[in-house]
């Protein structure tokens, strides 16, 4: 299935650049963007973890460059832009994935965690945007991916940050796609329910029940289960690709029926 899947949608000599990509979705999103053709700047916070995603990449026969990146730190958003643009001259495909998350209603929420959610998921996605939209406007061409949630579509309880920040990331989306549009650069979003990550294996276990949270979290989703990482990566590959040229300000659900009901 993989190889028909990328014999749909080929990215050679595409340069993309995946924030939050050494572990989870984001990890999965630059193997396959790899596997389709394209040179990856793996970027993450944590350095090791960028270098072990990069590593596979590599070790696959693609291409690849760790980066550390705290996409909320202004500065290394300029540093790493600089450093792309200095080395492949352009940026084709921007996957905006880093993100993190908030168990809690708004009375169970501290003020440092709303803004420490804020920095990421809004100023972060900023920032980093910010720094590749003017290049993609003189080439009027691009592809921004931007990762919101189904939480950014509909209310999730006690996720009172998160949901926040994510209908902020789908705003941000949609204001994008109307702005840059004559400039042929797509801004589109995908909208993942529960997926099993090392995110959400942690906050697994900080449940009194972890059986009884992970039944709880599956039945969420009417499919019954949770979704895998390459299940939202191959989104991502079809919308990095010329065949989605005609999709731009999308929100791509893939959230085993979550939004149907």
């Amino acid at each position: 299935m993989d190889e028909y899947i990328l014999s749909m949608f080929k990215l050679s000599g595409k340069i993309a650049l995946v924030s939050g990509a050494g572990s989870g979705i984001g990890k999965e999103i630059a193997l396959k963007l790899a596997e389709a053709g394209s040179f990856v700047y793996v970027t993450d916070v944590n350095l090791e973890t960028a270098g072990k995603t990069s590593e596979e990449i590599l070790g696959a026969g693609g291409e690849a460059c760790a980066l550390q990146l705290d996409i909320a730190d202004l500065a290394q958003c300029e540093v790493v832009s600089r450093k792309v643009t200095a080395e492949k001259g352009r940026l084709d495909i921007l996957v905006n994935n880093a993100g993190v998350g908030c168990v809690g209603n708004i009375e169970e929420t501290d003020p440092q965690d709303l803004q420490r959610l804020l920095n990421v998921n809004v100023t972060g996605l900023f920032n980093l945007t910010r720094q590749f939209i003017p290049g993609m406007v003189q080439r009027k061409s691009g592809s921004i991916i931007n990762l919101s949630s189904i939480g950014g579509l509909v209310g999730v309880p006690d996720r009172f940050a998160y949901c926040t920040t994510k209908f902020a990331v789908t705003g941000m989306t949609k204001s994008l796609a109307l702005d840059y549009a004559k400039s042929q650069i797509r801004v589109n979003c995908i909208c993942p329910g529960r997926v099993e990550t090392p995110w959400v294996a942690q906050r697994l276990k900080e449940y009194e029940d972890p059986e009884a949270a992970r039944k709880q979290m599956t039945e969420t989703q009417p499919i019954g289960r949770m979704g895998r990482p390459e299940e939202i990566a191959w989104a991502a590959v079809y919308l990095a690709s010329d065949e989605a040229a005609f999709v731009t300000g999308a929100e791509f659900n893939i959230d085993g029926g979550w939004n149907a009901g």
